[in-house]
Formats: structure tokens, C-alpha cells, sequence
């Protein structure tokens, strides 16, 4: 039988190759390789979307074949790829730290152990905004220095009357096509994927090898922002976090422009019957709107913050066997307010990020400390519990979320954490207690299925001793003995005590655990204002 050859371009760093699973990342990222690869008459062509779902989706490359007929040619045998990464021989011994506590007490010398950061030399060196200029970056052993991206330019589109505000019409006009686009959500956002990458090549390098969590991110964030349109405030709230997040993963302004012509491309195709030329124009709008308050953003941000901060592990304990309290040093000033999360990247898993919350208030030393639970099939929480060691350097986003409190208003709090969801409570408690808590009441509610998974009870039961406004009560939901423990769902242990009208109510841990807790509190009378929790969409984990 005759066949034929099918040329099958593979494009940045898409392909799962051995410097795609977990490992060091290269400091030289692999020049674009072209696959020939025999398809037979009888084997229908590729499309080029079917080309690159190979990318989209994070699978192998395709191995070249001999064509039909064609003697094989020996060769050495192909080297076999080691299962397990490389990875540097762990320290012999830690670096001497403070233990993570409440806040120290002044000192009585008047001396104080100055903070000496990892990398002398790294402050504002890796200072960049969204815009084409970068300036240079610092480089580690375990996070080697990454060329930016190529800029591309911000083409202005062609649809007239684009620059023009949203009107009732468009907002009208999106919503009708995303009723037709949304039940086939995940074929639009494989088809928008292919397109961004196979004509702009150039933006690969910013997502994850793999895109199992990230392919959908992007995608639905601009279609829930359109939907919003006719809420300007919420709008550029939503998308100026949006846009100061993107530039973790290097975003620059001209990747804007691509990013938007395939969007329009791909609602073009799976909107049938409803997409026209009004309807295009109405996404175009939409899409400036969007783009230009994440570019603003953006820009805004680079003043006065780098992209991200390198931190050094320097602490690694193991609480329980899927638990593990990690003790990390920036590389230069890290600002914060307990209460809030930031970003984690791993060097096994580069571009890959996930949000831990912070464990601990600001201390002087400048540390800071995570809880983390390695969840089934999650990439980050496993590296972080299970491979993470004194030494090892990860990368942080800067600190965000709105789940903090004003002390300065002395209002008696209400806590509710469950599972790891207690690191957060706990940086609460150590802020209140630096601000002093006489005249308020914190109460903490603590919950977890079994009394093993109470791993943070006897520190703030220590903390309770000596701070007399601070009740800690721990709640089990499984089975098993209770050892003075409180038995139930944590929400509903809640509502039995109270009432709770004038606190402020905090709550963190599993969505489902905070969703119940906010329904109960409200039932009981307590305003929604009053009610404070981070339950953001973007915040995926694993």
C-alpha cells in the first residue's frame, strides 16, 4: 500500500518529554522540533486542531516510524529514560531557624537578629511589569534564568467601532451566545488552546507542560467576565487581580492581542447560529474592556512589586503522614497580612502554581510558614509534603485575599478552620495577640474527622494558656474516640453555641465545610458584611 507523510509540527514546550515530568527544569528550553511521522492513505489527515490537542492536553510526542516498505537501519539502543528525576542530595543537616510561634516579645538588650536574605544580590533585580521591557532576573541553582517571551505587538482590530463602551445590545448579545457556547465549553476552550498555540508558538513557554487545571482557567475567566460586564466595579476588581496574577507567568502586553483574536475565533465556531457581525463586535468590546484594565493592572503593579519572590525551604516537618509544615526565607522583604494566601510554585513542577494561606502573622525574622495536606493527584501538595527538604528554592506569588481583620476596632471574632484551613486562624490569633486582646474574645472552633488530624491543637491550646481571651475548641466529625472534643459537622457545632451577633466570623478550610458554616451564621442572624472567608474560584488545589 502507498502512503504518504504528514508534516506534524510539535511547538514551545508542549510536549511531555522527560524534562516534563516531575524534575529539574532545563535551564535551556528545547528549540521547536519537527516531526515526520507515515500516516497511511487509508488514515484520515490531521487538522489542526487535531495536531495540537497533543499539546493542549500535555501528552507524549509522537515517536517517528519507518514508511511502509522502508528497511530499518540499526542503530545503538535507545537510552532508557530514568523513572525518577535527578534531584540535588539532600542537606545533612537543616539551618538554624526560630521556631514559628506568636509574636516574639521585645527584647531586653535592645539586639535583635537581623534577617540576612538568601541571595544578596537578588533585590530588585527581578522587577518587571507587563509591558515588553523586562529587566533581569535572578537566577538559582534550582530555578536557572528563563529568557522572556517575545513580545507580540498589540494589533489594533479591525471590527469598527471596537473602542467603543459596552452597551445593553452587547451585553445582550454575549449573553445569548454563551448560552449556545457553555454546554460545549470544554471543545471551545481545546480549540482555543490550539489556535493560541499553533500560530503564537511564542506564548507556550507561559503555561504549565500539562494542562490539565490551567486549560480551562484562562477560557472561563474571559467568559465570566463578559457575562459581568454590566458591573464595572466588580468587573475591574476581578480582572486587576486577574491581571496582576498573570504576571507570575511572564504575561507581557502584546500577548493580550493573540489571546483575543483566537477567543473571538473559537466563540466564532461553536456559537453557530447566533454568532454575527454585532455579536463579534460586542466580544471585541468586551474583550478590550477586559484587557485593558488587566494590562492597567498590571502596569501598576510593577512599580511597586516584583512578579514573584524565590524563598529557600529551611524547615520541614511532617505533622501527620499527608500533612507537612513548611518553613520558607524570601529572598528580600515579603509583604503580608495574616489571613491572606500567595501562590506556590515547585521547581518539579514549573508554571504550575497553587495558593496555601499563611500560617504564622509577620515576624521579624521575616519567615514564613505554610500548612500543607497533599491531596489525591495533586501535583504541588505531594512534591511539597512528600519531596520538599531544607535547601530546595520555590517561587511565590505576591500575597493576596481579603480574609483579614481590624484589630484596631477591637471586635470580638468568631473562628472556624477545618483541616489545614486552621493555618490561616492561627495567623489571626498571632496578629490579635500583637495588637493585645484585652476587652475582646476570640473563640476558634477546630475541626477535623479523626483526633489524629488535629495536628495544630496543642500549640494553640498553649497559645490559649497564655493569651485569656482565646477559647479553642476542637470538633471531630468521624468516628472514634473524642478525647474531650466536641462531635458533629463543625457548622452545625457552631450553631449549637452562640449567639453570635456583633462578632466578626472568619472561616476557612474544605469549600464545603465554609459554604455550610456561612449558611449557619446567617440563619443565626449574622450579617453577611460581618462574614469573611476566601472562597475563590481561582484558588485550585493540589
Amino acid at each position: 500500500m502507498k502512503s504518504r507523510r504528514t508534516l506534524l509540527i510539535r511547538t514551545g514546550l508542549g510536549s511531555a518529554q522527560a524534562a516534563a515530568v516531575p524534575g529539574l527544569p532545563e535551564a535551556h528550553e528545547p528549540e521547536p522540533v519537527a516531526v515526520v511521522e507515515p500516516v497511511s492513505v487509508a488514515e484520515p489527515v490531521a487538522t489542526v486542531e487535531a495536531a495540537a490537542m497533543v499539546e493542549v492536553a500535555g501528552s507524549g510526542s509522537v515517536p517517528d516510524r519507518p514508511a511502509v516498505g522502508e528497511a530499518v537501519p540499526p542503530g545503538p539502543p535507545t537510552p532508557t529514560v530514568p523513572t525518577v528525576p535527578v534531584v540535588p542530595p539532600r542537606p545533612v543537616e537543616p539551618p538554624s531557624v526560630p521556631a514559628p510561634s506568636y509574636p516574639e516579645p521585645p527584647s531586653t538588650t535592645g539586639t535583635s537578629s537581623a534577617f540576612q536574605p538568601l541571595f544578596a544580590d537578588a533585590p530588585g533585580l527581578n522587577w518587571s511589569g507587563s509591558g515588553a521591557g523586562r529587566a533581569p532576573q535572578p537566577s538559582s541553582p534550582r530555578f536557572p534564568a528563563v529568557q522572556p517571551p517575545v513580545a507580540v505587538p498589540l494589533a489594533p482590530s479591525s471590527a469598527e467601532g471596537s473602542e467603543l463602551p459596552l452597551t445593553a445590545r452587547d451585553i445582550e448579545l454575549i449573553r445569548a451566545s454563551l448560552a449556545i457556547v457553555e454546554p460545549v465549553a470544554d471543545r471551545a476552550t481545546a480549540h482555543f488552546y490550539a489556535l493560541l498555540f499553533l500560530r503564537h508558538p511564542e506564548v507556550r513557554s507561559l503555561f504549565p507542560a500539562a494542562m490539565d487545571v490551567q486549560r480551562d482557567r484562562l477560557f472561563r475567566a474571559l467568559l465570566a467576565a463578559a457575562r459581568g460586564a454590566e458591573d464595572p466595579a466588580a468587573l475591574r476588581a476581578r480582572m486587576s487581580a486577574l491581571g496582576r496574577g498573570h504576571r507570575r507567568y511572564g504575561t507581557l502586553t502584546g500577548h493580550y492581542a493573540p489571546v483575543g483574536e483566537c477567543l473571538v475565533q473559537a466563540l466564532a465556531r461553536y456559537a453557530g447560529s447566533r454568532w454575527g457581525a454585532d455579536t463579534e463586535l460586542a466580544w471585541r468590546r468586551a474583550y478590550r474592556l477586559i484587557s485593558g484594565i488587566m494590562i492597567e493592572a498590571a502596569e501598576e503593579d510593577a512599580r511597586t512589586s516584583p512578579p514573584w519572590w524565590q524563598g529557600e525551604v529551611v524547615r520541614h516537618e511532617r505533622r501527620t503522614r499527608d500533612v507537612a509544615v513548611l518553613t520558607v526565607r524570601p529572598d528580600q522583604a515579603y509583604p503580608f497580612r495574616a489571613g491572606q494566601y500567595c501562590s506556590l510554585e515547585t521547581p518539579w513542577w514549573p508554571r504550575v502554581w497553587r495558593h496555601y494561606s499563611f500560617a504564622s502573622a509577620p515576624r521579624p525574622d521575616g519567615l514564613l510558614t505554610f500548612h500543607v495536606k497533599a491531596v489525591q493527584a495533586g501535583w504541588v501538595s505531594n512534591a511539597l509534603v512528600h519531596r520538599a527538604a531544607p535547601g530546595d528554592v520555590l517561587r511565590l506569588g505576591p500575597a493576596a485575599g481579603s480574609m483579614t481583620v481590624d484589630h484596631s476596632a477591637g471586635t470580638d471574632l468568631l473562628c472556624l478552620g477545618g483541616g489545614t484551613g486552621i493555618a490561616p486562624i492561627r495567623a489571626l490569633v498571632e496578629e490579635a495577640a500583637g495588637h493585645g486582646g484585652p476587652g475582646r474574645s476570640v473563640e476558634v472552633f477546630y475541626g477535623a474527622r479523626r483526633a489524629a488530624e488535629l495536628y495544630e491543637l496543642d500549640a494553640l491550646r498553649r497559645l490559649a494558656d497564655r493569651l485569656p481571651w482565646l477559647t479553642v475548641r476542637p470538633v471531630l466529625s468521624g468516628t472514634g474516640p473524642a478525647g474531650g472534643a466536641l462531635t458533629g459537622e463543625l457548622p452545625e457545632v457552631v450553631g449549637r453555641f452562640g449567639p453570635w451577633s456583633g462578632r466578626e466570623a472568619v472561616l476557612s478550610g474544605p469549600p464545603a465545610m465554609v459554604r455550610r458554616g456561612v449558611g449557619v451564621l446567617l440563619r443565626m442572624g449574622l450579617p453577611a458584611e460581618r462574614i469573611r472567608h476566601d472562597l475563590v474560584g481561582e484558588r485550585a488545589s493540589g
